[in-house]
């Protein structure tokens, strides 16, 4: 299978020249404007789907403020808030987000859930969160980003160095499937159509090796099928404690 793998993935990269040409003379910048609408969509059925999985995992996020004190989290890649329902009340948000044009959304969302207090919203990269200070928050929150962001380890890094000792980051990502499964081999050769369709998401990472070595003092990680689109069935899904 991996001979077919690798063919079929050569096929399928020819395929995509056109958009290869576009990217490399800089139109594919256009599609950022328009990509926050169909996020919006997707994130509303992905929301549905994993209700109860997000529930479960953020049920946990007020163990982490500091006695007497309201939670402070920063979502990096925050999208169009589609975490904000299940932030404890009283939780100051800081959103990061690499696309500008997400604050259209984020303002509705944050006039939907007027639970939380907004903090900031920081148009930054995942591996660059200079504005924001060291040790300055208890919770860090990354879901479906680390697919599609440059450097896995520098945004870990960056995520590391902004939480307080004993805070955590608390993720839900999909990943790479087993090799031998059709999944893999699919994600593989589609991933070239995939890339452009997320806005630079790979659907090949093998997220959890990046978390095992990002220095942490605890991780708490666990394999799941969700039931989504196949490409992105596999996930992964806990938290790592500084």
């Amino acid at each position: 299978m991996s001979l077919a793998m690798r063919f079929w993935t050569l096929v399928v990269n020819a395929l995509c020249i056109p958009m290869h040409i576009i990217k490399a003379v800089g139109l594919y910048e256009g599609y950022k404007r328009v990509f926050p609408i169909f996020l919006q969509r997707i994130s509303i059925n992905y929301n549905k789907k994993m209700h109860d999985k997000k529930a479960e995992l953020f049920r946990s996020l007020s163990e982490f403020a500091k006695p007497g004190k309201k939670l402070t989290l920063l979502e990096i890649g925050c999208g169009t808030g589609a975490n904000f329902e299940f932030y404890p009340p009283g939780c100051k948000v800081i959103c990061t987000d690499p696309n500008p044009h997400f604050k259209k959304y984020l303002d509705k969302s944050m006039k939907q859930n007027d639970h939380l207090t907004y903090d900031q919203f920081v148009v930054a990269s995942g591996e660059d969160m200079a504005s924001v200070e060291d040790e300055s928050v208890d919770v860090v929150v990354c879901t479906l980003v680390l697919c599609s962001v440059e450097d896995v380890p520098q945004t870990l890094r960056e995520a590391h160095r902004i939480l307080r000792p004993g805070g955590a980051f608390f993720f839900m990502e999909h990943v790479v499937a087993d090799p031998s499964t059709w999944v893999h081999f699919f994600q593989h050769v589609l991933q070239p159509v995939w890339y452009y369709f997320g806005d630079g998401c790979e659907a090949t990472r093998a997220t959890w090796k990046y978390l095992e070595e990002a220095g942490f003092s605890e991780l708490k990680l666990r394999h799941i099928q969700a039931q989504l689109m196949f490409m992105i069935n596999p996930h992964i899904i806990g938290y790592a404690v500084k």
